[in-house]
């Protein structure tokens, strides 16, 4: 008999966090690994957030809090979602967890029942499936084409509608792509489900500030008759450069918040009471330094683009956000290379060049790799050149 229970043999390890720990452990032997496969931000959480942070210690602020937020984070939140989103919530409509992703775990498992289907758009972050089949529902996978920039239409979001459907997925801009739904797609799609009543709606806008050549952030429970039924999840961890202080959150309906508040309480109860005092700055204080930061990776992403669309064999679609490019390797995969998936790609690719990216397989896209370019523009030219270099090894 297996100690490991049924539901955990459903899932399988992060994908990305198994390249990240590839290439770490190269490094450790001493290989020039570049490592693209993190999608983690380069920049250093800005001082004022540090300091928030030094001075909640020194004020003896390192009790436990309230299970789902302090109030003043709560406050802060509520403020950033009036002053950026037009949005109006309570406190008790918000929740604060340990990063983006136990907010999207604790949304799921507080109202996915097996037999429940969540609708999946893919390519996908790789968590999302996997914390489905956890709650023990069925994750609802629908392939969205390259021609429609990676992005659910109406027309497919329709046609994979069941009466079983619990949630939705909609992750703008995303990851791995950096594709971003304008207002008008997320209109169209909300007539939809305007009319499918018994969906809910799972927003994840943890790359809002990160949006390039002029494109305007819309959220779905911007549209009035949405909002009850939406869970907007946010956090600090990718424009604030805050991604080892573990702090995300929620904003939906009492009814769900209050449910996933209850499932915290007998997980991780509270988020770090430090890491909710920097947020608190991070929100309050001053933004100018995203828009900066945002320049330079919109800098990178145009070389990264640019640069790959001149590889002879790769293609790549130029996104609208997010830190991410996500190029079509399929001329490389076939008799003539010997390497039949993409996942032999990346691989061959880390082993042979020494450059860490991951296989777009395991964001439900066969064909494709994913790069994160949260990186130096140093190390951005010199992993471009080994692409380079490895794609014609290949030709």
């Amino acid at each position: 008999m297996s100690i490991v229970s049924n539901s955990l043999k459903r899932i399988k390890p992060s994908p990305t966090i198994a390249v990240s720990q590839k290439a770490r452990e190269l490094k450790d032997a001493g290989k020039d690994v570049i490592g693209l496969g993190a999608g983690e931000p380069d920049f250093d959480t800005p001082d004022n957030i540090k300091k928030a942070a030094i001075d909640a210690i020194n004020r003896g602020e390192t009790k436990y809090t309230a299970v789902d937020g302090t109030p003043a984070l709560k406050k802060a939140i509520v403020d950033k979602f009036k002053r950026e989103n037009n949005l109006d919530y309570l406190p008790e409509q918000i929740s604060v967890g340990t990063g983006g992703k136990q907010i999207i775990f604790n949304a799921i498992l507080a109202t996915v029942n097996p037999g429940d289907e969540v609708i999946i758009p893919a390519p996908y972050w790789v968590s999302y499936p996997d914390i489905v089949l956890l709650a023990g529902g069925t994750p609802k996978i629908v392939k969205c084409s390259e021609k429609n920039n990676f992005k659910i239409t109406s027309e497919e979001l329709k046609k994979n509608i069941s009466k079983k459907t619990k949630w939705i997925i909609i992750n703008s801009p995303s990851n791995p792509t950096g594709s971003a739904y304008t207002r008008k797609e997320l209109e169209d799609l909300g007539k939809i489900l305007k009319k499918n009543k018994h969906i809910f709606i799972l927003s994840d806008d943890i790359y809002e500030h990160l949006t390039y050549d002029g494109f305007e952030f819309f959220t779905i429970a911007q549209i009035k008759e949405l909002k009850d039924r939406t869970l907007t999840m946010n956090g600090v961890s990718k424009s604030y450069a805050m991604t080892g202080w573990r702090i995300g959150y929620g904003a939906g309906s009492k009814d769900i918040i209050k449910a996933m508040a209850k499932l915290q309480s007998q997980s991780t109860t509270n988020p770090s009471s430090v890491s909710q005092a920097a947020a608190v700055e991070a929100l309050n204080g001053t933004q100018d330094f995203i828009k900066i930061r945002s320049e330079s990776f919109k800098e990178r992403r145009d070389f990264v683009v640019k640069y790959l669309n001149n590889i002879k064999g790769l293609s790549c679609l130029k996104p609208n956000g997010a830190f991410y490019v996500f190029p079509n390797c399929q001329e490389f995969l076939g008799k003539k290379t010997k390497l039949k998936t993409d996942k032999d790609f990346v691989e061959k690719l880390l082993e042979e060049s020494l450059v860490a990216a991951v296989q777009g397989s395991a964001f439900g896209m066969d064909g494709y790799f994913r790069i994160s370019y949260a990186t130096s523009m140093d190390n951005l030219k010199k992993a471009l050149e080994r692409i380079k270099s490895f794609c014609e090894s290949l030709s």
